[in-house]
């Protein structure tokens, strides 16, 4: 299971309450939204709140693991992982809807930074501390694999084959494309969580060093029931903060980008990593207890539901906004795509893998972030 919930022993178990950073991050960060919103606000300000923005971030997805721990492996990731999109989503839309320059292609950049950080960048730091601890981590190919495959099929589907149709001028599906893109985003990503819940549950939880499932990790004392549940208030109350100081943010987010002589597409790149650093902290820390699985579970989930959930919400939103939604990559983008996806498959054939598998992903990672900023 993810490790946030572990930063707290039973004796402080009770990591909800008033004084608790958990709880105090959103009730602050939603007094600065009240304060802030619909005003122009200064650096300082501007300052303060994106603080504020973050603490939110991480209180949302630390009440969104607490959650997971009470429901165990493998509801858990995918707790956590629709947890993240949703923050995703809000920030994506947000942006949008402030009709700032270059937010046509923001979803795009956004989801495509989702999926090369998750399948690259925590995938690839995760195998790399399990791999420096145990040598070889091991983990479960069946289900792996038809995650991946998951992740390979949304993208292509989403964000390639509109850079090739021709029904719209410029890298944007038409209306029905984009309504099939959606259902079909939907109806897969139903089919994985009908799957790894369900019908072969087994396949996604972490193995050791034999290759044998591991016991239920019992590195802290689950929830009770009124934490849990007082979790899931905290963790709305933690969204709206979100979705709120993002629009009041919204306009220095782009202005700090160009002042730093970044493409506007940067932004999507400081989305996904915002909203991603509390799971890939979640991760990592998974893979010093050997449970790769939940890392990867975790790193795929991800980017399934980045992928699988945002662009059906955004086929939606786009009723009521008016910015044209291109999703199409552009040529360097799908070259990157495709690469991970190729050097994805041949880590998870074998069911294992060693540090060198680990800087395949990393260097991968690396390559992406530091073209998106210099293309």
């Amino acid at each position: 299971m993810p490790e946030t919930w572990n930063d707290t022993s039973p004796t402080t178990a009770t990591n909800t309450h008033l004084f608790h950073w958990t709880t105090v991050a959103p009730l602050l960060a939603l007094i600065a939204l009240a304060v802030t919103w619909g005003r122009d606000i200064n650096g300082v300000v501007v300052g303060v709140v994106a603080v504020l923005l973050g603490g939110a971030v991480l209180a949302a997805v630390h009440h969104a693991e607490v959650v997971a721990h009470r429901v165990g492996e493998p509801f858990g990731s995918l707790v956590l992982a629709v947890a993240v999109t949703v923050i995703e989503v809000s920030l994506i839309v947000t942006l949008m809807l402030s009709g700032g320059e270059g937010t046509s292609t923001l979803a795009r950049d956004t989801v495509f930074a989702a999926v090369m950080i998750t399948v690259n960048g925590i995938l690839g730091l995760s195998l790399l501390v399990g791999s420096r601890r145990f040598g070889t981590v091991r983990f479960n190919a069946e289900g792996t694999g038809g995650a991946l495959a998951t992740v390979a099929t949304l993208a292509v589907v989403c964000l390639v084959l509109p850079t090739f149709t021709t029904g719209e001028v410029g890298p944007r599906f038409t209306g029905s494309q984009l309504a099939f893109a959606a259902l079909a985003s939907l109806s897969l990503y139903a089919a994985f969580v009908l799957t790894q819940t369900v019908r072969h549950r087994d396949f996604f939880l972490p193995v050791g060093s034999k290759g044998k499932p591991l016991p239920e990790d019992e590195h802290a004392t689950p929830p009770t029931n009124a934490e849990t549940w007082t979790s899931v208030g905290f963790l709305f109350l933690s969204l709206i903060a979100v979705v709120g100081l993002a629009k009041v943010e919204s306009k220095s987010i782009e202005e700090a980008v160009a002042a730093a002589g970044l493409p506007h597409s940067f932004v999507g790149v400081v989305i996904a990593l915002l909203v991603l650093l509390p799971e890939t902290l979640a991760a990592v820390n998974a893979a010093r207890r050997e449970r790769v699985q939940t890392s990867i579970n975790l790193a795929l989930g991800s980017a399934m539901a980045s992928i699988g959930l945002t662009i059906p919400v955004l086929a939606i939103a786009t009723i009521w906004i008016d910015t044209p939604l291109h999703l199409g990559l552009d040529a360097t983008q799908i070259t990157l795509l495709a690469i991970t996806i190729v050097t994805g498959v041949l880590t998870v054939v074998p069911g294992r893998a060693t540090r060198l598998q680990a800087s395949v992903h990393l260097t991968l990672c690396a390559a992406y972030l530091f073209l998106a900023a210099v293309p």
